[in-house]
């Protein structure tokens, strides 16, 4: 079950790293009521993942499922740069997450 808070965690971390752009600086109310409404959720979930996950691992996978979720996101939506390097970049970031899950030995 920690993987699947962890999952949700992640989720919610790129929805709050989304909408923190549409804040512009936290000048827009209803932006900055979402983005701090999933930022809650995201540490509340991540906070039930590491009950039983070990901390870095956790960490570590929250903040990458957002780092790609997030670039991927504005590579779509905002036309930000698709080139190779970022692409690689993103791969082993994702390779990054899927050693961590296998390396802390835990089920789910």
């Amino acid at each position: 079950m920690a993987w699947v808070y962890l999952l949700i965690a992640g989720l919610l971390e790129m929805g709050w790293a989304v909408t923190l752009k549409y804040t512009d600086g936290f000048t827009r109310l209803w932006p900055t009521v979402g983005t701090v409404i999933l930022m809650i959720l995201s540490f509340v979930a991540l906070a039930q993942a590491v009950r039983t996950l070990p901390l870095g691992t956790a960490y570590a996978v929250w903040t990458g499922m957002g780092v790609v979720g997030t670039v991927i996101y504005g590579m779509v939506f905002w036309h930000e740069p698709r080139d190779l390097f970022r692409v690689v970049c993103l791969l082993l970031v994702l390779l990054g997450i899927m050693g961590l899950k296998v390396a802390s030995g835990a089920k789910g």
